[in-house]
C-alpha cells in the first residue's frame, strides 16, 4: 500500500498537448470569433498540474481591441483530452458541461459559476473541442498532495476549516435548489436503461467500468455493484440536477469563502444524495491516505453527520441513506482511479499490477465500508 500511496503523490502527467502551440491556435481562433480589428495576442499559457486528470485546463491571458482600445482578459480553455493520452473518461461532452454551467448561472445566483463564453466543438483550431470562461482569482485546496497531507487548508484553525465546509455544503443546497421543471434541462437526462434517475445513474457507471476495464475484473467494484443492488434505497427523494464532481478540490475560494465551482463534466440529473455522499467520501479517501501513512490528517472535517445536517439545514431536505450513497461515491471513485492507474502505466509511471484490484488504493476502505464497520 506504501508504494502506491508514494505514486499517488508523485506528479501525474495529465497531457502530452504542447500549452504553446495550443496558444498560438487559440489566438488565430480568437481572431474569427471577436469582431474585425480586434486583433488579439494569447499570453503567458499555463496548464496547472495540482488538481484534474480528466479535461485538460489551460490558463491564459488575451488582450484584444475593444472600443479602441487594448483590454486584458484573464481566461480559462478546458479542452478534451487527446485519445493517445488515454483518456479518464470514454467521451467528452463539452456541449453539455458549457450548457450545465450556463443554465446554473442563470437560476442559481448564490452559485459562483465562472461566465463562460464561448463552445468551440471544432477540432481544427486547437486539434480537440473546447470552451473559454472567465478566469477567476482564487485557492484550491490541492490533489496532489492531498490537502490533508500538507496545504493551507490543513494549516487553518478549525474555525475556518468549518466555514469552508460548511460554505461548500451550501453550494450543494444551490445547485439543488433549481427547479427541474421549470428549466429545460432533459439534455442531463443520462441514456441509460433505467426507470428513475438513479437506476440510469448506476447503469452509466455500469457502463463506464465495462468501458474502463477492457476485460480485466476487478473484483472490488464487481462486489460493490451487487452490494448496491443488495441495498437499494427504499426512496430515491427528489430528482434535481448533480453536479457529479462535487469536491472541494473542484472549488475555488477566496479566504474559505467559495468563489468558483467547477469541473462540470459528470453533471447530470439524479438524487441529491449523489453529490453530498461524493463530497463525503472524496475526503475519507484523502483521510485513509493519512491513516495508512501514520498522519493526523483532518479527521473531523467532512464527516458524514456534520455534512448531513448543514445540508439538510439549507437545503430544507433531509438525504436518507447517506452511507448507501458513501459507498456509491466509493465505486465511482474506484472506477476512476482504476482508469487514473491504467493512465499512469501508460505514461511510464506505475506498472501494471500483479492483480486488478491493486489499481484501486481504496479497495479496503471500499469493503469496510460496504460493511458496515467505517468510522470517522
Amino acid at each position: 500500500m506504501s508504494d502506491e500511496i508514494s505514486a499517488e503523490k508523485s506528479a501525474v502527467t495529465v497531457s502530452s498537448r504542447d500549452a504553446q502551440q495550443t496558444g498560438k491556435g487559440l489566438a488565430v481562433w480568437l481572431a474569427g470569433v471577436l469582431p474585425e480589428g480586434a486583433d488579439p495576442e494569447v499570453l503567458d499559457i499555463t496548464a496547472p498540474d495540482s488538481n484534474g486528470m480528466s479535461s485538460e485546463t489551460l490558463l491564459f491571458d488575451a488582450v484584444w481591441t475593444e472600443d479602441g482600445e487594448r483590454v486584458h482578459h484573464a481566461l480559462v480553455a478546458r479542452v478534451a483530452p487527446d485519445t493517445s493520452d488515454v483518456p479518464v473518461f470514454p467521451s467528452y461532452d463539452f456541449e453539455t458541461q458549457f450548457g450545465v454551467m450556463q443554465l446554473v448561472g442563470e437560476h442559481a445566483p448564490d452559485v459562483p459559476v465562472p461566465a463562460v463564453r464561448w463552445l468551440e466543438l471544432d477540432r481544427s483550431a486547437i486539434g480537440a473541442p473546447f470552451f473559454v470562461m472567465d478566469r477567476v482569482s482564487g485557492r484550491v485546496p490541492p490533489d496532489n498532495m492531498p490537502y490533508p497531507m500538507g496545504s493551507w487548508l490543513l494549516e487553518a484553525d478549525e474555525a475556518d476549516q468549518r466555514a469552508l465546509q460548511d460554505a461548500s455544503v451550501q453550494v450543494l443546497a444551490g445547485i439543488h435548489a433549481i427547479d427541474v421543471d421549470a428549466v429545460d434541462c432533459a439534455f442531463l437526462e443520462l441514456d441509460c436503461p433505467g426507470d428513475t434517475p438513479l437506476r440510469r445513474h448506476v447503469a452509466n457507471q455500469r457502463a463506464y467500468y465495462d468501458w474502463m476495464r477492457d476485460g480485466r475484473v476487478y473484483p472490488v467494484i464487481e462486489e460493490a455493484f451487487d452490494w448496491l443492488e443488495a441495498n437499494w434505497p427504499a426512496d430515491e427523494g427528489d430528482t434535481v440536477i448533480s453536479w457529479g464532481d462535487s469536491r472541494i478540490g473542484n472549488m475555488m475560494y477566496d479566504g474559505f469563502t467559495p468563489v468558483a465551482v467547477l469541473d462540470w463534466e459528470m453533471a447530470a440529473l439524479g438524487p441529491r444524495g449523489i453529490d453530498v455522499g461524493w463530497m463525503v467520501f472524496i475526503h475519507d479517501f484523502f483521510q485513509d491516505i493519512c491513516r495508512v501513512l501514520e498522519m493526523e490528517g483532518m479527521p473531523g472535517f467532512m464527516r458524514s453527520e456534520d455534512v448531513a445536517a448543514v445540508y439538510a439545514e439549507a437545503s430544507g431536505v433531509p438525504v436518507p441513506d447517506l452511507a448507501w450513497y458513501e459507498v456509491y461515491a466509493a465505486l465511482r471513485h474506484a472506477i476512476v482511479m482504476a482508469r487514473v492507474h491504467q493512465r499512469s502505466v501508460h505514461f511510464g509511471e506505475s506498472e501494471e499490477p500483479a492483480t486488478p484490484d491493486e489499481a484501486v488504493m481504496h479497495r479496503d476502505l471500499l469493503r469496510l465500508m460496504m460493511a458496515g464497520g467505517h468510522q470517522r
